[in-house]
């Protein structure tokens, strides 16, 4: 039997529906939440992933900021471009669209980014808020990382309760593996994680073991149907470009085998699955930072900072 699909295009379209209500009562106090961008360089993924994310904005009602500098941009060019977006008072949270260009501090450049107005949640100072908020009911989150949380929600939407759960998640980066890890092992999700990676010892005996596995390290087709205890929940979250097609456009693979489908009880197609859900919760992230400014969590990290009056 072939896996329950982890549909995250209709689950998205579903989140959208549920901000749009949210951005027009924001609208009746006199809100406008914006979501602002900053692109540096001309890459041709990074362009179309900026342009996914207003077109998303579009949909729901929220604003739209953009700034783009030359690839030839230097530091303190982009500096001054992230100071820009923290002071636009249009702007309630924004991103800097990564990678950088060559030779551009990358953690520096995010470091200057108000945490008040952090939709990436990749800031340090949020980072370390979701390290400290074990217990999420008294210490309040910053906004939480895009992809992470829209693979927990992808996961509840479609009934696949994670608590007393083993999660087994393949790669240690900074987006997805280590925050997810600690967003799944919270009180009220209550997930027991292993983190694995490249210099894991026998990782498919890890995974085997798990109820749900998380691929994020861009190995094409790297877990094997073998890997997967039968009924886990398997999400794809890796994408590699693989070559172009004969109508120039690039083929991606998964870091999930299509043979997959044939062992695990749920799976996350790959596009299709987390990628609609990191964009949706960047929205998402952007009205619940409009909404905490007019009413603040009193133990919310970014409660008294800068743009939050």
């Amino acid at each position: 039997m072939s896996a329950i699909k982890l549909d995250g295009n209709a689950t998205a379209a579903a989140i959208k529906d549920e901000l749009r209500e949210r951005v027009s009562a924001l609208r009746t106090k006199g809100v406008t939440p914006g979501l602002g961008t900053l692109l540096v360089g001309d890459d041709g993924a990074s362009r179309s992933y900026v342009t996914g994310k207003h077109r998303d904005c579009a949909e729901v009602g929220v604003a739209s900021i953009s700034l783009e500098l030359p690839a030839s941009a230097s530091f303190d060019e982009i500096a001054d471009a992230v100071r820009e977006l923290n002071d636009n008072p249009q702007v309630t949270a924004f991103i800097v669209q990564l990678p950088l260009p060559p030779g551009i501090d990358e953690n520096a450049i995010i470091g200057l980014i108000d945490p008040a107005k952090d939709a990436d949640g990749l800031h340090p100072e949020n980072l370390g808020a979701l390290v400290l908020g074990v217990n999420p009911t008294t210490v309040a989150p910053g906004p939480l990382p895009c992809t992470p949380a829209g693979i927990i929600e992808l996961l509840n939407r479609h009934g696949v309760d994670v608590a007393r759960k083993h999660v087994a998640v393949i790669g240690r980066g900074i987006t997805v593996g280590r925050p997810l890890g600690l967003m799944l092992s919270r009180k009220g999700t209550d997930a027991t994680v292993t983190l694995t990676h490249s210099r894991t010892p026998d990782l498919a005996a890890e995974v085997r073991r798990a109820d749900v596995v998380v691929a994020a390290v861009g190995v094409p087709h790297l877990v094997k149907a073998e890997w997967i205890k039968p009924g886990a929940a398997v999400l794809d979250v890796g994408v590699t470009r693989t070559g172009t097609t004969s109508q120039g456009r690039a083929k991606l693979a998964g870091d999930v085998d299509p043979s997959v489908a044939d062992v695990a009880g749920w799976l996350s197609p790959n596009p299709g699955g987390v990628g609609p859900m990191t964009r949706a919760m960047l929205v998402a992230n952007v009205v619940d930072i409009a909404e905490r400014k007019l009413a603040p969590h009193p133990s919310a990290p970014y409660a008294t900072l800068k743009g939050t009056s």
